[in-house]
């Protein structure tokens, strides 16, 4: 039996839809009611039937809700908190799946003083966005990161906790700022780094008569895959994180001086050691089950 009877999930993209569907499969006691802002998405999440009902507006949504899902980009996390507040039920807890924490944390305790606020980070994605890239076992042993606020209500701290673990995801907590530094290496930079080098590559496209594209390697293809992803939503986080962003930016800089000189000079013997180092942290990655073990990512090739 779940802790919530009644679910708003707010924002319809890929994260949105994926929780819709998960609550579906795994609380078939809950009921789940959603919204977007934009009409044209709200039209094709009731053509595809994802959840009990669409709501034209946030304030319907969040009517009798026991949990609110907030699934928009971090940017506009305060406006879309703010746009409900009127509305929503006194017991009522909200949650987020916004990849940035401390500004995520401020904008919903402004917005909503009076409310219980849980944020979170469910640790998964694909470079799809829209309610039809969603799926139900998106968050299947993946980590959700919990940033509940100082003096949080452990009741509703742990309701959270349980929800996430209830569609699957493995559950930790972290301070906002802590959380944030963690992320902008696994996530945030990966991120930047991809678009760069992607955005390079077009730059070059004239110099190479089209042969940087026509002859991808699985390196750059990959690079690709991670550019990708929504541009809202990545504008966003590297606003809202830019602090620890421009940090761990900094860092990669100078790691990659080292590696230049390195390779500059002929140092075979240093470039050989750190590639063994990171290709064991590459396995410890596929050890803990976070990506798969197949060559290729277990992509076909047939």
């Amino acid at each position: 039996m779940s802790d919530f009877a009644r679910v708003a999930v707010i924002g319809l993209g890929l994260i949105g839809s994926s929780v819709a569907r998960a609550v579906a499969a795994r609380m078939p006691d809950a009921r789940v009611i959603g919204h977007d802002a934009d009409p044209a998405v709200r039209e094709t999440a009731r053509a595809i039937g994802l959840g009990h009902s669409i709501a034209d507006t946030a304030t319907e949504a969040v009517q009798d809700a026991d949990l609110v899902v907030l699934c928009v980009p971090v940017g506009a996390m305060g406006a879309a908190a703010a746009a409900l507040a009127d509305a929503l039920p006194p017991g009522a807890i909200v949650t987020d799946v916004g990849s940035c924490k401390a500004s995520v944390v401020e904008a919903l305790s402004a917005a909503l003083p009076n409310h219980a606020i849980v944020p979170a980070h469910p640790v998964a994605g694909t470079e799809q966005s829209g309610p039809t890239a969603g799926f139900a076992t998106l968050f299947n042993h993946r980590w959700c990161i919990l940033t509940p606020p100082e003096g949080a209500n452990p009741v509703a701290v742990d309701k959270v906790a349980g929800f996430w673990r209830a569609l699957g995801a493995e559950v930790e907590t972290m301070a906002p700022d802590h959380h944030d530094r963690v992320l902008a290496v696994t996530s945030h930079l990966p991120h930047l780094i991809a678009y760069t080098i992607v955005g390079t590559a077009s730059d070059l496209e004239e110099v190479t008569q089209s042969e940087v594209i026509k002859y991808s390697a699985g390196g750059f293809r990959d690079f690709t895959r991670i550019a990708a992803s929504d541009p809202t939503m990545w504008r966003d986080v590297f606003l809202a994180n830019r602090e620890a962003v421009l940090d761990m930016l900094q860092r990669f800089s100078e790691d990659l001086a080292a590696l230049s000189r390195a390779i500059r000079w002929g140092k075979g013997d240093e470039l050989f050691d750190h590639f063994t180092q990171t290709r064991a942290i590459r396995r410890s990655i596929v050890e803990q089950g976070q990506d798969d073990a197949r060559a290729d990512f277990g992509r076909s090739h047939e």
